[in-house]
C-alpha cells in the first residue's frame, strides 16, 4: 500500500531519527559528518519522504549527503561478514529484485542479468499467499520445506532454455497456482502456525518450490560466473538470502568453485539502515557526494551514477 507506507514514513521518521541520535549520545547531531539515504529503487512516495528529510538534515548539519542505490548496498553488506575480495560476483535476491552483478572492484557494479517479471522473493510470497501462509511468505515456505521432500519432476525450472542471465518466475507462480487449484488444499489457519498440524503434501510442495527457485538461481549464477573470469568472492544478498536452503546450496557451490562465499547475517539480509550507512561511507571515502538536487528513483528505473566530487574531501 504505497500511500499508507508514505504516510507512515512521514509520521514516524522524525521521532525515529531523534531516538537513534539519543541512543548514540548525539541528540543534536553533533559529530555527524555524512548523511546517507536510500535513493531507490523503491516506492516513490516513501523515498521522497526519506530524501526530503535527509536533505534537510544535511543542510542543518552542514554535512554532505549521499543518495544510495539500495541494491548495491545489499551486496556491500556482505562486508559485514568478512571483507569482500575483488573481483566478485553479486547475486541479489529480494522481494522486488533478482539481479546478477559483476563487481570488479569496490563501488563498481555491472549488471549481468535481472528478472523480466516477478522476482524470486515475489514468487515466494505470492505462492505462500495461495497457501494462506503468514507474511512474509518466503520465510514460512522455507520453514515447511525443511520438513518436506522436493519432487524435481513436478515443476520445470523457469526460463532456462536460453543463453542469458535473466530471470522469469511468473511461469512458475502460475504453474504452482494451477497445481494448488487442482489439489484443492484446505486453507492453513496461520493464526496458530504449527508445522506439525500442516499436511505432508503441503510441506513437500514447499520443498519443491524452494528447490526449483534455488536451482534456477544456481544455473543462472553458473552462467554469470563463466562471463567473469578471475572472480574470487561469491556475494549473496537481499531478503531472500535469509533462506536456509539457498544459503546452503550457494555455499556448497562456492566451495566447489574455489570461491569465497559471503552473505550477510540474517538480520542484515532485508532492507536496513546499516547497509545504507555503510554504502554511503564507502562512496564518501572515494571523495564523492550527491548534488543537493538528486531525485528519488522508483522501482523499474535505473539509479544514475551521478555523484560529484566533495570539494572538502581530504585523503
Amino acid at each position: 500500500m504505497p500511500e499508507l507506507a508514505s504516510r507512515e514514513h512521514l509520521r514516524l521518521l522524525d521521532s525515529l531519527v531523534c531516538s537513534a541520535l539519543e541512543a548514540a549520545g548525539r541528540p543534536s547531531g553533533q559529530g555527524i559528518d555524512l548523511v546517507a539515504v536510500t535513493r531507490g529503487p523503491g516506492l516513490l512516495g516513501a523515498l521522497l519522504v526519506g530524501i526530503a528529510y535527509a536533505k534537510s538534515f544535511s543542510l542543518a548539519l552542514k554535512a554532505p549527503v549521499i543518495g544510495v542505490n539500495h541494491l548495491h548496498a545489499h551486496l556491500l553488506a556482505c562486508d559485514f561478514t568478512a571483507p569482500i575480495e575483488y573481483p566478485a560476483l553479486g547475486v541479489l535476491v529480494s522481494g522486488g529484485h533478482t539481479h546478477l552483478y559483476d563487481m570488479p572492484r569496490p563501488c563498481e557494479f555491472r549488471l549481468l542479468g535481472r528478472t523480466l517479471d516477478d522476482a524470486a522473493g515475489e514468487a515466494f510470497d505470492k505462492i505462500a499467499k495461495l497457501l494462506n501462509l503468514p507474511y512474509p511468505g518466503g520465510k514460512y515456505i522455507d520453514i515447511l520445506a525443511r520438513h518436506g521432500t522436493a519432487d524435481p519432476r513436478l515443476f520445470s525450472k523457469p526460463y532456462l532454455h536460453n543463453d542469458n542471465c535473466d530471470f522469469s518466475f511468473s511461469g512458475l507462480k502460475t504453474a504452482v497456482a494451477l497445481y494448488v487449484q487442482k489439489k484443492s488444499f484446505a486453507a492453513i489457519d496461520y493464526t496458530d502456525f504449527n508445522v506439525d498440524t500442516i499436511a505432508q503434501e503441503i510441506k513437500d510442495l514447499c520443498a519443491t518450490v524452494n528447490d526449483t527457485i534455488v536451482e534456477t538461481l544456481l544455473e543462472k549464477t553458473r552462467r554469470a560466473l563463466r562471463l567473469c573470469p578471475g572472480v574470487k568472492t561469491l556475494c549473496l544478498a537481499g531478503g531472500v538470502a535469509a533462506n536456509s536452503h539457498l544459503r546452503r546450496k550457494f555455499s556448497a557451490f562456492a566451495e566447489d568453485q574455489g570461491l569465497k562465499f559471503l552473505a550477510p547475517a540474517q538480520n542484515y539480509c532485508g532492507d536496513n539502515a546499516a547497509m545504507i550507512a555503510y554504502a554511503g561511507v564507502t562512496w564518501a571515502q572515494k571523495g564523492l557526494m550527491s548534488p543537493m538536487d538528486f531525485e528519488a528513483v522508483p522501482r523499474g528505473r535505473n539509479v544514475p551514477d551521478d555523484f560529484i566530487v566533495n570539494p572538502l574531501f581530504k585523503e
